[in-house]
């Protein structure tokens, strides 16, 4: 490409025969004279050539600063258990002098040659500007490719080694890492948390080995084991698409959240299509049947009334011009308990009319779910609440219907009804208990000790009792509580007909909680397996139930019975589930050593 001193050395050579030609020397003198400098010349433009060709390790020749001048040195991000999810890779950026190009048309069909891709009109134009010293052709080459580009011997091509961003677990947690600018700079997700958080100017004046990695708190195993679920599910049921999250009760740290379709941060282009955001915390929804969770906790944590309480549900009842009926009505009435492990849609209006307006609204305020969030990987959007909040208003909301939220803002507050009535914070980033931790302050008490043991009891009944909705998220050995919802999908002029979102709100063990698991399902189909049913209780808790059957040993949690009562939901066979378990522990197993890197 370049020979700086080519020129030096025919000039003198060419100056030497000049002076020969003076002296009365022979013929053939004078020839073999000028023939030894022309060879000398060619010599020492081949030797430089070699020099070029073999300087460095990698055989390319950085002849302008070596320095990462426009590029960000960036730490690590890797799992809670240290395995890497990102880190600094070298990388060679082509570029051109337009004043050094010496053929337009060979430097164009070459490069096309290489990158097939090459928009060679555009290239043209940027070749023939001679006004211009500096055009980027290519970013981010492999050591290899540049090689390749560097073989063709092009003048006025040169490289630029910068750092470039690489995730050695692909796609895996895509939204929660973000992705980076061709810059190297954080654009989204915890990518950009890093540039916010560290710094800019911290992070391009350090080396990568002085700055200490970014410990997340997902658990690159577990967030496997849960999209590898979600992809089941999505082909059992076809659905358009699904989410889940597992979040740890007490700290707020989450070990997995999943959105499928998912995003590779390697190759973020389609982050911008709707159908690819993250569903956990880049948007709002309408829940459904599981907000009962917090209507009837709101009832029972103001004393108005107890498990026991039986309310009249036997008719359908007006409010407004709306009429509210169960789907599956008894045509009795029904206690506060009955009330939740039927779902019924007339129980949780009375409720919440019991409450009132008024004091609905204080008590989701109470547990944050009014107001906007942010976390690690940035903000979550405020839920969207009624504009006038009047009888109908609190009826709708009571059964999850006419307020919207990000799933991760809900999931929070029913960690918190959970886990002894304390506030959780959801984090992304692993928490280090200590004074500059915010979790290790006193955790405020949103509820009473005994509503939150009530909702265990409820919960865990609407899984392992013979009428609750939740009877397909059961795991054996694992005590499974939760609540099913399916909420209808708003349309042009009112709901979609038959288009839903399918979920499950549940923790385990119950008895002591640690984990929030939520599991959404978008728009699913009623199959064979379901029965030609869309219903949370036939698609998404089923769903629940695997994800807690992969994840719990992942966790370190064992069943109480032995494995070979553990049948994995949804298998088929005698006798076939444990060996569909064990066979998925292994290739989890598997998956996690993939990853082992520190």
């Amino acid at each position: 490409m370049q020979t700086p001193n080519a020129n030096d050395e025919a000039a003198a050579a060419i100056a030497f025969d000049t002076a020969m030609t003076g002296r009365r020397a022979s013929g053939p003198l004078r020839t073999l004279i000028a023939t030894l400098a022309m060879g000398l010349a060619f010599v020492a433009v081949g030797a430089q050539l070699v020099r070029l060709a073999i300087r460095g390790q990698g055989g390319m020749s950085v002849s302008i600063n070596e320095t990462v001048a426009q590029s960000f040195a960036r730490p690590d991000i890797v799992d809670r258990n240290g395995r890497l999810l990102a880190t600094d890779v070298e990388a060679y950026s082509l570029f051109a002098d337009p004043q050094r190009v010496i053929d337009r048309d060979e430097v164009i069909e070459k490069l096309g040659a290489v990158f097939t891709d090459i928009d060679r009109t555009a290239l043209r134009r940027d070749l023939s500007d001679r006004n211009r010293r500096f055009v980027w052709l290519r970013r981010g080459l492999s050591p290899r490719v540049a090689q390749q580009v560097h073989n063709l011997g092009l003048p006025g091509l040169d490289f630029r080694r910068e750092l470039r961003r690489a995730y050695p677990a692909g796609n895996i947690a895509g939204h929660t890492i973000g992705y980076v600018n061709i810059d190297n700079k954080g654009v989204a997700g915890i990518e950009r948390y890093v540039d916010e958080v560290v710094g800019v100017d911290a992070v391009h004046t350090a080396t990568i080995a002085d700055r200490p990695p970014v410990r997340l708190s997902i658990d690159v195993g577990v967030q496997h084991a849960v999209e590898a679920e979600l992809a089941d599910a999505i082909e059992r049921y076809k659905a358009k698409g699904a989410a889940a999250l597992v979040m740890d009760v007490n700290t707020g740290e989450l070990l997995a959240s999943a959105s499928l379709p998912t995003v590779d941060p390697a190759r973020p282009g389609t982050s911008l299509d709707t159908a690819f955001a993250d569903k956990i915390s880049s948007g709002t929804f309408e829940l459904g049947s599981v907000f009962k969770t917090l209507t009837v906790a709101m009832a029972l944590d103001q004393q108005l009334v107890t498990p026991d309480t039986v309310i009249d549900v036997g008719r359908e009842m007006k409010t407004g011009r709306f009429t509210i009926k169960d789907v599956h009505s008894t045509g009795r009435p029904l206690s506060v308990a009955e009330i939740f492990l039927r779902s019924s849609n007339v129980g949780s209006a009375k409720l919440a009319l019991q409450a009132g307006p008024k004091r609905q609204q204080e008590f989701l305020q109470h547990m944050s779910l009014l107001e906007g969030m942010k976390t690690e990987a940035g903000p979550v959007p405020p839920p969207q609440v009624p504009k006038r909040w009047g009888e109908v208003e609190t009826v709708t909301v009571s059964y999850g219907h006419g307020i919207a939220m990000a799933p991760l803002q809900f999931a929070g507050a029913v960690a918190t009804l959970i886990n002894g009535g304390r506030k959780v914070v959801p984090t992304l980033v692993k928490r280090n208990p200590g004074a500059d931790d915010a979790q290790a302050a006193p955790q405020q008490q949103l509820i009473s000790p005994a509503t939150s043991a009530a909702m265990r009891t409820l919960m865990r009944g609407n899984v392992s009792g013979p009428v609750g909705t939740g009877k397909r998220a059961n795991v054996p050995g694992y005590d499974v509580g939760g609540k099913t919802g399916t909420a209808e999908l708003p349309g042009p002029g009112g709901y979609r007909e038959k288009a839903v979102i399918s979920s499950f709100i549940g923790a385990f063990p119950m008895e002591a909680p640690q984990y929030v698991v939520f599991v959404l399902l978008f728009e699913p189909k009623g199959t064979a397996e379901t029965g030609n049913e869309i219903l949370a209780s036939r698609n998404a808790a089923p769903t629940m139930a695997r994800v807690v059957s992969r994840i719990g040993p992942l966790l370190g949690i064992l069943p109480k019975q032995s494995a070979s009562a553990d049948r994995v939901p949804g298998s088929s066979g005698q006798g076939n589930g444990s060996l569909a378990l064990r066979s998925r522990l292994a290739f989890d197993a598997a998956t996690v050593a993939k990853y082992e890197t520190r």
